[in-house]
């Protein structure tokens, strides 16, 4: 170690500092300048494995995922074959969720009812991210009147609440009830959300350097959207699809509760079962808590990856 006295020091005060012999770099200080750098999304996959969140809600996500295209791996029973001598039977040899009202096996039900919510969760979701991000990105992207009209008529759609617009028009196919009916009418009335967050975050990555460096090279503006700025979007889109899966569900449940969603007769779905259980609640109320329990677990899972994935997606938020 030297000694040396600063310009304006008292002479009780010195400054001491180490040799560069002895200021040795460590292993872990040193940057390997081959390796090539990491991108957004590995960068985000390893934040996401360590998060005990990711994982819970990825297991409730597969859990219900393998429910709903598998089920006839969790039981043997018709969910639609019912028995009146079994009206609110209590839990039996592989029946152990007990009987509904109708003599209906509770957990064949709840199982199966986990496809139709599902199924309608997921089409739904797929349709509205398309749809959302190609009016989004259009209207960030090209600006001008484009922006104007397709914002104008964003925000008429962004103003109808969702469930009482699908509860209007599903009024008006009360013959034509089925999983692809809801999920257009959900499709139709659900799309805003996402294009107004593909606009901004259009706007926001259109005029990066990267993206006038593309032009610069001859890439047109369409090529430009296509390859460089919607890539670079994405981040937010994923986010608010994934929340917006839950929601989806929720709708169709809801839906089926009030008896315009899907037919009861024909397809099992929890929002029905929910129906089906309430007039019960005083005579056997846990009927109601498997297919509101099942409802619960799976848009919490959804909910949970949403916000996992966003505080992997976002620098700032690993910074906070």
């Amino acid at each position: 170690m030297h000694e040396k006295l600063r310009p304006h020091a008292r002479p009780d005060q010195g400054h001491f500092f180490a040799s560069l012999d002895d200021a040795v770099l460590d292993d872990v200080d040193v940057v390997d300048e081959a390796a090539a750098p990491a991108s957004l999304w590995q960068d985000a996959w390893r934040n996401l494995r360590a998060r005990p969140l990711f994982w819970v809600s990825g297991f409730l996500i597969l859990a219900a995922v393998i429910t709903a295209v598998f089920p006839s791996i969790f039981t043997k029973t018709d969910p639609l074959f019912c028995e009146l001598g079994n009206s609110l039977g209590l839990p039996a040899p592989g029946h152990p969720f007990g009987f509904d009202k109708q003599g209906c096996d509770i957990f064949a039900r709840t199982i199966y009812g986990a496809r139709a919510s599902v199924t309608v969760g997921v089409l739904t979701t797929v349709f509205v991210a398309l749809l959302g991000s190609i009016v989004g990105a259009i209207a960030g992207f090209f600006g001008g009147w484009f922006d104007s009209l397709l914002s104008r008529i964003t925000d008429i759609f962004f103003a109808v609440p969702l469930v009482l617009a699908a509860i209007v028009v599903m009024q008006m196919f009360r013959q034509q009830r089925g999983v692809w009916t809801v999920v257009a009418v959900l499709a139709a009335f659900g799309w805003p959300q996402i294009a107004r967050i593909t606009r901004g975050a259009v706007m926001s990555v259109k005029n990066a350097d990267f993206i006038t460096a593309a032009k610069a090279l001859g890439a047109s503006r369409t090529a430009a959207l296509v390859r460089h700025v919607m890539p670079n979007s994405l981040a937010p889109i994923i986010v608010t699809a994934t929340v917006s899966l839950g929601t989806f569900i929720v709708a169709e449940a809801t839906l089926s509760y009030l008896g315009l969603g899907l037919p009861t007769t024909s397809i099992v779905s929890w929002g029905g079962d929910i129906s089906a259980a309430s007039r019960s609640l005083r005579d056997q109320p846990s009927i109601l808590f498997y297919p509101a329990g099942a409802l619960a677990l799976t848009v919490l899972g959804f909910i949970m990856m949403g916000d996992a994935v966003r505080d992997a997606l976002d620098p700032k938020a690993r910074k906070r």
